[in-house]
C-alpha cells in the first residue's frame, strides 16, 4: 500500500475576504474604496454600480447605473469623488459620487477617441483626464473646461497608459510591445523617447515615481523592470507567469511588486536583491561549446561531414549551444527566471543553490484574472476574472 503523500503548504498565503457576484458580463476595472467598505466596478454589461458592505457581511449595490455602451476602463479619485469611465464608444464619462456613496451625479462627457476607449487617468493636480483608446491614439483634456488640450498617435491600439505628475511624463504602451514616452504641456507633447523589450502586447504598466522605475506587463508572459531613473537604460526581466500578465502593482514600503495574470497566478515578486540583466543572445553557425555545426551552415557539414544540428541558447550566458551541450535545466531567480529554463553544461554546474533560492511566491487566485487593483492602507488587493466576479484579498501575510 502506497503511502499518502501529503504536499508542504504555503504557511503564507493571500486571504480570500468577500465575493462580489452578480453580473451579466465580465468586470472590465474595479476599484477598493479608500477608508470604506465599498467597491466601484464598470462592466461588460453596461453598468456601473457602487457596492458597500452591509451589516450581513455581504457587498450589495447602493448605486447601479447602466451605459448606453460597454464600459471599458475607469478611473477614481477619493479626494473628489469623481469616477471618469472609458466608453467602448470613445467616449469619457464623468460623474461624481455623493459623500455616502449611495448616489451618483453626472457631471461631464468628453469626445475623446473615435473608438474604444482602453484606459482612463484622471490627473487632480493637472485637472487633465487623460485617456488612450484603440484608435491608436492618446488624448488629454482639461476637466475644468471639458476642451481637448492634446492628442498623440501611436503606431498600434494602445492598451497601457502612466503619469507622473512631478515630471509631466506619460507613459504608453501598446500592441506592437512597444512604450513611449511623452512630456506633456498645457497644449502639446513632446515625444521623449521610445523602448520595446516584449514580443507581445504591453498589456500592463506601473510606475514607481520614488525608485523611478517603470514595470511593463505582456501577452508574452514577461515583466521587464526599466530603470528609468538610473539613466543606463537598464531592463530586467521577469518571468513567473504562463498566460498574458494583466495586472502590475508595485508597493514600496516593503518593494515587492505584485502581478497578476490571466493564468490565475498571483505572484509576489521581492525586488528588495540585487537582479541581473539577462544576456543577449549571441549569434553563431556552430555550437560554441563542441563546434557542432548548426542545420544552416551547409559548407562545415559538408567539410567535416556531420549532420547539421538544431540551435539553442543558454539563459545565463546567451551562448548559441546544441541540445546535447545544453541539456540541463534550472532556476535563475536573480535573472527573473522562476521557473526552469535552458541552460548550457558549464553555466549549471555554476549556479550555487543560493542563486536558485527563489525571490518570488506564486498563489492561485482560482479565476483568470484580467483586471487588479492593489490598496496599500489596507492592504487589500481587488481581483476581477472571466468567471464574472470580483475577488477581495487581504495580501497582508505576503506583502510585508
Amino acid at each position: 500500500m502506497a503511502a499518502e503523500i501529503h504536499p508542504r503548504p504555503q504557511t503564507r498565503k493571500p486571504v480570500l475576504l468577500s465575493k462580489i457576484e452578480g453580473f451579466q458580463d465580465v468586470v472590465n476595472t474595479a476599484v477598493i474604496i479608500p477608508k470604506e467598505d465599498g467597491v466601484i466596478s464598470v462592466s461588460q454589461d453596461r453598468t456601473i454600480r457602487v457596492w458597500l458592505k452591509r451589516d450581513s457581511g455581504q457587498y450589495w449595490p447602493s448605486v447601479f447605473h447602466t451605459m448606453p455602451v460597454a464600459c471599458s476602463c475607469m478611473s477614481f479619485n477619493p479626494e473628489t469623488r469623481r469616477i471618469s469611465v472609458g466608453l467602448e464608444n470613445g467616449t469619457v464619462s464623468e460623474f461624481v459620487l455623493s459623500e455616502d456613496y449611495n448616489q451618483m451625479t453626472p457631471a461631464r462627457t468628453y469626445q475623446a477617441h473615435q473608438v474604444g476607449v482602453t484606459v482612463v487617468l484622471f490627473v487632480l493636480e493637472m485637472e487633465w483626464v487623460l485617456s488612450t483608446g484603440q484608435d491608436k491614439s492618446f488624448t488629454w483634456h482639461c476637466s475644468e473646461s471639458g476642451q481637448q488640450l492634446g492628442i498623440y498617435r501611436t503606431t498600434a491600439w494602445v492598451s497601457g497608459l502612466q503619469f507622473d505628475v512631478e515630471t509631466r511624463h506619460a507613459f504608453v504602451g501598446d500592441h506592437s510591445g512597444q512604450v513611449t514616452i511623452l512630456k506633456l504641456e498645457q497644449d502639446n507633447c513632446s515625444l521623449v523617447t521610445t523602448f520595446k523589450g516584449h514580443t507581445g502586447n504591453v498589456t500592463a504598466l506601473c510606475w514607481d515615481p520614488v525608485q523611478r522605475v517603470l514595470f511593463s506587463g505582456s501577452s508574452d508572459h514577461s515583466i521587464i523592470m526599466w530603470d528609468i531613473g538610473g539613466r543606463k537604460g537598464t531592463a530586467i526581466e521577469l518571468q513567473g507567469h504562463n498566460d498574458k500578465v494583466q495586472g502590475l502593482c508595485y508597493a514600496p514600503h516593503t518593494r515587492q511588486l505584485i502581478s497578476c495574470g490571466s493564468d490565475g497566478g498571483i505572484v509576489i515578486w521581492n525586488m528588495d536583491v540585487t537582479r541581473q540583466e539577462t544576456p543577449e543572445w549571441l549569434d553563431s553557425d556552430s555550437c560554441q561549446k563542441c563546434e557542432q555545426p548548426f542545420f544552416w551552415n551547409f559548407k562545415q557539414m559538408w567539410d567535416s561531414k556531420k549532420i547539421g544540428l538544431r540551435q539553442h541558447h543558454c539563459r545565463k550566458c546567451g551562448q548559441a549551444v546544441c541540445g546535447k551541450c545544453s541539456s540541463k535545466r534550472s532556476t535563475i531567480p536573480l535573472m527573473g527566471f522562476e521557473f526552469e529554463v535552458r541552460v548550457c553544461d558549464s553555466c549549471h554546474g555554476s549556479i550555487t543553490d543560493e542563486e536558485r533560492a527563489p525571490t518570488a511566491t506564486f498563489h492561485d487566485s482560482k479565476h483568470s484574472i484580467i483586471h487588479m487593483q492593489y490598496e496599500p492602507t489596507r492592504g487589500w488587493l481587488l481581483t476581477s476574472g472571466t468567471d464574472k466576479i470580483i475577488k477581495l484579498w487581504d495580501m497582508t501575510p505576503v506583502v510585508s
